[in-house]
C-alpha cells in the first residue's frame, strides 16, 4: 500500500514505525530505599528526587573521571576494584571515603562469595584483595 493512502482500521501504513519509550537509567529506586532505612516514614517529593539524582549522577561522574585518570597514569587498560578505590579515597572528603571504601570492599567480598569457585580463577584475584591498597 502506497504512503499517502490511509490504512484500514487496524491496520499499520507501510514505514510507520511503533515510537517506544526509551529506557533512562535512574537511580531513583536506590534513593527511595535509602531513605526508607534511615527514615521509614519519610517521603519525597518529585523536585527533591530530582536533585538527589543530579547529586547522584554528578558524584558517580567524578569517580569514573578521577579513575580514567587514575588508569590512563598507570598506563592500564582496565578499571578494578583498586582504582576505584583510590578513586573514592580522592574525590570523597574523610570520614565519607572511609565509609564509602568499607562498604565497596563488603560489596566486592559478596560478590565474590557468590560466585562459583571456578569462575573466581582460585583465592588470589584482584578484586579479593580490596583491603590493602
Amino acid at each position: 500500500m502506497p504512503l499517502n493512502e490511509k490504512a484500514a482500521p487496524g491496520e499499520k501504513p507501510e514505514g510507520v514505525k511503533k515510537k517506544t519509550k526509551k529506557h533512562t537509567q535512574s537511580y531513583q529506586g536506590a534513593i527511595y530505599k535509602v531513605l526508607k532505612q534511615v527514615h521509614p516514614k519519610m517521603r519525597i517529593s518529585k523536585q527533591a528526587m530530582s536533585i538527589m539524582e543530579s547529586c547522584v549522577l554528578d558524584t558517580f561522574e567524578r569517580l569514573a573521571k578521577e579513575t580514567n585518570n587514575l588508569c590512563r597514569m598507570s598506563r592500564k587498560d582496565t578499571v578494578t576494584s583498586r582504582e576505584i578505590q583510590s578513586a573514592v579515597r580522592l574525590c570523597l572528603p574523610g570520614e565519607l571515603s572511609k565509609h564509602a571504601v568499607s562498604e565497596g570492599c563488603k560489596a566486592v567480598m559478596n560478590y565474590n562469595e557468590s560466585r562459583p569457585a571456578t569462575a573466581r580463577g582460585g583465592p588470589a584475584t584482584q578484586d579479593a584483595d580490596m583491603g590493602t591498597a
